[in-house]
């Protein structure tokens, strides 16, 4: 399985958390709506911001990216919060836009999500 590259930081402006419950609710026509769980796991969502310092930095996850993963493969990172080995990939496939904040490509990010399930 692929690896989330060690060039590619991941910031903690724009981190988020948030997902999907996995829950059916039902509205009664008296008294309080019923609830069940749909799924034992769900599929967390991390809204995060990735900086790169070099154009080289760029170049090899774009790499990673369209190599590896194949633009929809799963990888092993690090949960930025946790700290525990989490198996994630991009929401939809997408890494985002690139924006530049130097000149000439120096410290560059991406912001994109990443998903995974929890248990």
């Amino acid at each position: 399985m692929a690896q989330w590259p060690a060039s590619a930081k991941v910031m903690l402006s724009g981190y988020g958390e948030n997902f999907d419950p996995s829950v059916a609710r039902t509205e009664m026509e008296r008294g309080v709506p019923k609830e069940r769980l749909l799924n034992s796991q769900v599929l967390q969502k991390l809204p995060v911001s990735v900086f790169f310092r070099t154009p080289a930095d760029i170049q090899t996850f774009e790499d990673w990216y369209f190599t590896d993963l194949q633009r929809i493969g799963w990888f092993s990172m690090t949960h930025p919060r946790t700290g525990q080995a989490i198996t994630a990939r991009f929401e939809g496939g997408n890494i985002g836009t690139l924006s530049v904040q130097a000149p000439r490509f120096y410290m560059a990010k991406r912001d994109l999500v990443l998903e995974y399930l929890r248990a």
